[in-house]
């Protein structure tokens, strides 16, 4: 009887002993990694006098460093290349007069050739969904107890349901349609009373939002693609974190996050980076401001926040084993922290890529974002790939619309767009999109015209960069951002048990809905062996009477697009493109199976884009 009170106190004594220590971050770790540095964030109860004790072979502790808080730890430690071993260790906290307090953490081995891993280049087709208006796989997670924010199909802004099975249930879709990659909006824990869908509002950086599933799921959801040969990209947001992050009721340093006197918001004055005029005080506000009343302005100018939020990417690159990352807000992050990040994961993934969320709607001020760029200041942001939201908005309007050969409209638009492309370092490596989660629904523009978002798609997949599309636009899906960002994030059809139609199948669509899709899925699942597409030269013509003619060639063929942006059906003189054309006489259409003969001119029907295979 004795002895069993005795275990009996031991183990409560233990259970009391361990729940003192709350969090340890990153959660585990990999031997082999190129920066042999580890920075351990560990939050408890009053542990900030404590001493670190790491006996294993290989791992010694650098440093310990106190913060703010009493309740934080802070500890450096490196990991050697050659003398430490996968497996697991005790971390001992140890302060005078007081019960140790301890812990087991992980090393884990990499993956067979982790850091030689290929990212998304241009040969891919980006295909942009909302997991939470998707597909609904698993309707036992829509609600979770400790997360307020509840299923409400009727709220344009409420949490409709849908989760990572319900994306793994349509892989076969997207691959079908002929997209490579895959970017799903953020998926990790948003704790908040709502709106919460969207994802932008992380409140643990390193957990699942469990409405979606967990880490487990969204490991198998990427090996799941892989299997199919889908590329998975994932959403970070390093400007900001939601209010309900587990750190806001404890900030580890009062400058942990960017605290005003009272809310703050960003003036989103993108220039102020740039701007060798601009006031400090406006820069601050651009950089420091808060993105919303919901979302905290992080500090990554305090060294340890930033070390955490480099060492998460990186968590996440290696434990998921991604293709890529999507950054969310670029310019409002601090220039050269980002360029820190972009560098750090890059050193470790060599091949890896990464595309930012620019935002901005001019050439120059976009390409200055791109890894290499000129500018007179000197900056080198490291970020491989920027979203070409200048094109975007090109394409937003131009096939609404006609003018004279001198004015910016119509196919001239694109032409003036492309024109710009000595700006970039990189061609290859842009994003180019004609919609996305927060525009406006490109089929709402054109009011559900087929031909005009035929001449979209057959420009988007056959210019320079890597094309994205947004969910539903392969069946005309439509919303209209001015009612609210809900309404351009509609369910998709068939997601849901009960939806009336499931556009998931051919079966499921209207004959409309299948016109969209097989005229995209015929175009994407061409492009796919298109090496002349991802990588080859484009040379481009003026356009005349709303016509737009290019050339995308290299040493193995030749591509000619004619795009006709006229309600009218339109004759092409073809001598005047001779200089592409060369030995060229003939052109067979991808999309038709017609062929053209280019010794002579040649009539291009209304509204209508011809993508020639040159013999």
């Amino acid at each position: 009887m004795l002895r069993r009170s005795v275990i009996l106190l031991f183990s409560l004594l233990t259970l009391s002993l361990y729940a003192q220590i709350e969090r340890v971050e990153p959660t585990f770790w990999w031997v082999g990694m190129k920066n042999p540095q580890l920075q351990l964030l560990i939050h408890g109860s009053g542990i900030c006098n404590r001493q670190v004790i790491i006996q294993y072979p290989g791992v010694q502790v650098l440093k310990t460093n106190r913060a703010c808080s009493p309740n934080y730890l802070f500890v450096t430690l490196n990991i050697d290349p050659k003398t430490a071993k996968a497996g697991l260790f005790d971390i001992r906290l140890r302060e005078p007069e007081k019960a140790d307090l301890s812990f087991s953490y992980e090393l884990k081995n990499r993956r067979s050739k982790s850091a030689q891993r290929e990212g998304f280049t241009s040969a891919d087709v980006m295909y942009l969904l909302m997991p939470d208006r998707f597909a609904n796989g698993n309707p036992q997670n829509d609600n979770i107890d400790s997360l307020p924010d509840k299923v409400n199909r009727t709220l344009d802004d409420g949490r409709h349901g849908g989760d990572i099975k319900g994306i793994q249930d349509h892989l076969d879709y997207i691959k079908g349609l002929g997209a490579t990659a895959i970017w799903c909006t953020p998926m990790l824990e948003n704790n908040y009373e709502k709106a919460s869908y969207h994802g932008y509002a992380i409140s643990d950086y390193y957990k699942t939002d469990p409405r979606f599933g967990n880490n487990g799921d969204y490991v198998n959801l990427v090996e799941a693609s892989h299997q199919k040969g889908l590329k998975v990209i994932m959403d970070m947001v390093a400007n900001h974190c939601g209010t309900g992050a587990w750190w806001m009721s404890d900030l580890p340093f009062e400058d942990w996050i960017h605290q005003w006197p009272a809310y703050t918001q960003t003036n989103v004055k993108f220039s102020t980076l740039k701007d060798t005029h601009a006031a400090d005080v406006d820069k601050k506000k651009f950089i420091d401001g808060w993105f919303d009343k919901t979302m905290p302005d992080m500090n990554q100018q305090n060294s340890y926040f930033w070390t955490y939020y480099i060492q998460n990417s990186i968590w996440w690159v290696e434990y998921a084993n991604l293709d890529g990352i999507r950054m969310d807000t670029y310019p409002y992050n601090d220039r050269d922290a980002m360029a820190t990040w972009a560098k750090a994961i890059t050193d470790e993934y060599p091949h890896f890529n990464i595309v930012g969320e620019t935002g901005l709607y001019n050439t120059p001020d976009n390409a200055f974002w791109q890894k290499d760029a000129f500018n007179s200041l000197q900056y080198n942001s490291q970020l491989p790939t920027v979203m070409d939201f200048t094109l975007q908005t090109s394409l937003s309007k131009c096939f609404n619309e006609h003018g004279k050969p001198w004015e910016e409209v119509g196919m001239n638009r694109i032409y003036n767009t492309v024109a710009n492309d000595y700006w970039y370092a990189n061609i290859n490596n842009i994003l180019v999109f004609v919609e996305n989660h927060d525009t406006q629904r490109f089929n709402n523009l054109i009011k559900g015209d087929l031909d005009k978002f035929k001449l979209a798609m057959s420009y988007l997949m056959t210019t320079r960069g890597i094309p994205q599309i947004y969910y539903g636009s392969e069946i005309g899906m439509t919303g209209n951002k001015d009612k609210n960002d809900g309404d351009v994030r509609r369910d998709f059809p068939g997601g849901w048990p009960g939806d009336s139609i499931n556009a998931f199948s051919a079966a499921g669509r209207t004959p409309v809905q299948n016109e969209y899709f097989n005229y995209l899925s015929k175009l994407l699942n061409w492009r796919k062996g298109k090496e002349v597409i991802h990588t080859g030269l484009l040379t481009h013509y003026v356009p005349e009477n709303d016509v737009y003619v290019y050339f995308r060639y290299n040493d193995q063929e030749k591509i000619m697009v004619v795009i006709n942006n006229n309600e009218t059906e339109q004759t092409l003189n073809t001598d005047r493109y001779a200089e592409s054309l060369k030995d060229k006489t003939t052109g067979t259409d991808v999309l038709t199976g017609k062929n053209y003969n280019l010794s002579s001119a040649i009539t291009i029907p209304k509204e209508t884009a011809l993508i020639l295979e040159l013999k």
